[in-house]
C-alpha cells in the first residue's frame, strides 16, 4: 500500500510540473520601452444634436451613451444587459488640448500611448493622488477608459484631470514568431503570464479567452490602417448567433478572440488568422455596431493557441476591486 501511495503522490506532483515546463512566459523587449506621461480629463456625456438613436429595426430610443463617470458599469460587469448605447465603463477621459479637438494631437497622443493596464493617477480635484488602471480605448469619440477602486467614484467630478504613466508603445514579443502585440502594458503581460498565458513548446502563443467570435459578425472599426487607437464592434443583431457564441454573457474587460481576423495593419478578414482583444464598451442598437474590442495580439498565420477561461477578464488579471 505504501508503494502505491508513494507512486500516486509522485504522479500528482509531477503533473503540474509538466504543464509549467511546457509553457514559457511571454517575453518582450522590456528594457527598450519608453515611459512617458499623457494627461486627460473626465469628459461630459456625449449627446448628438438629435437626442434619439435609430435602432437597426428602425425604432428610436433616447438612452445614455459614451463619456462621463459611469458609476454602475465597471470592469467585470455586463457589456450587454443595459439600457444604453456605446456605454463606456467606469471613467471616460480625453484631452481637448489647445485646438479643442477630439482628433487633435493632444488627444491622439493620449489614445495611442495609453496601454491597457497602465497606471492612472488623479492630479486634480477631491480624489487627487488616487490611482487606477487604463481599461480601454473607444474609437470615433476617441476616449480612453480608466477604472478605480469603488470608494474613489463619489469623489470624482467631470473635468478632474488624470495623468497616465504610459509604457508599452513599441512592445515587441521576443520568444514567439508571427505574433504582433498592440495596446498592452508590461503589467498586463505579467498578469497574463501569471494566469495561464505563455508560449508553448511548439512556439505558439497561448492565451486564455472568454469567447471566440467569428470575424464575419464584426462591424464598425473596419477601414483603419492601424489598431493602436479605437476598437472594433461585435454585431449582435442575430439571436441565434448570439446564443451559439454565448455573446449575451460578454463583460467589460473580457479577453476575447476573433477568428479569421488579421489586425497587423488595420482590421481585415484573413482565413486562419487569429486576433485577441479586450471588450471596452457596451452593446449598441445602431446597425453595424455592438460591444467594442481593442486589439492586444494578432497572428496572420494563426500562431495563437486559445484556451477557454471564464475568468480571463481585466478585473481578475489586474486585480481591480
Amino acid at each position: 500500500m505504501r508503494k502505491i501511495l508513494t507512486a500516486l503522490t509522485t504522479l500528482l506532483l509531477a503533473l503540474p510540473l509538466v504543464a509549467v515546463a511546457e509553457l514559457q512566459p511571454i517575453e518582450f523587449n522590456a528594457e527598450a520601452l519608453v515611459e512617458q506621461a499623457v494627461i486627460g480629463e473626465i469628459s461630459q456625456p456625449a449627446m448628438r444634436e438629435s437626442i434619439y438613436r435609430v435602432k437597426a429595426d428602425g425604432s428610436v430610443a433616447m438612452v445614455p451613451g459614451t463619456g462621463s463617470i459611469t458609476y454602475n458599469y465597471r470592469t467585470g460587469d455586463s457589456a450587454v444587459d443595459m439600457a444604453g448605447n456605446h456605454v463606456e465603463p467606469a471613467v471616460s477621459i480625453y484631452n481637448l488640448g489647445s485646438d479643442r479637438s477630439r482628433t487633435g494631437n493632444d488627444n491622439r497622443a493620449l489614445n495611442a500611448l495609453s496601454m491597457i493596464g497602465n497606471q492612472v493617477r488623479i492630479v486634480s480635484g477631491e480624489a487627487t493622488g488616487e490611482t487606477g488602471w487604463v481599461i480601454g480605448k473607444h474609437g470615433g469619440v476617441e476616449h480612453v477608459m480608466v477604472d478605480f477602486a469603488p470608494e474613489v467614484y463619489d469623489h470624482l467630478v467631470i473635468g478632474d484631470r488624470m495623468q497616465v504613466r504610459t509604457v508599452g508603445g513599441g512592445m515587441r514579443l521576443t520568444n514567439v514568431e508571427d505574433v504582433r502585440v498592440f495596446n498592452a502594458s508590461p503589467d498586463l503581460i505579467e498578469a497574463l503570464n501569471a494566469n495561464g498565458a505563455g508560449v508553448t513548446a511548439e512556439g505558439r502563443l497561448r492565451v486564455p479567452v472568454t469567447h471566440v467570435i467569428p470575424a464575419k459578425i464584426m462591424g464598425s472599426g473596419l477601414g483603419r490602417d492601424h489598431v493602436y487607437t479605437g476598437d472594433y464592434d461585435i454585431q449582435m443583431f442575430d439571436d441565434d448567433v448570439n446564443e451559439r457564441h454565448n455573446l449575451n454573457s460578454l463583460r467589460f474587460g473580457d479577453i476575447v478572440a476573433i477568428s479569421d481576423a488579421d489586425h497587423s495593419h488595420g482590421r481585415t478578414w484573413l482565413g486562419g488568422a487569429i486576433s485577441v482583444g479586450v471588450v471596452v464598451h457596451g452593446k449598441t442598437m445602431t446597425a453595424g455596431h455592438g460591444p467594442g474590442v481593442t486589439t492586444l495580439f494578432t497572428s496572420p498565420s494563426g500562431n495563437i493557441e486559445l484556451v477557454e477561461d471564464a475568468e480571463a477578464n481585466l478585473k481578475s488579471l489586474l486585480e481591480i476591486p
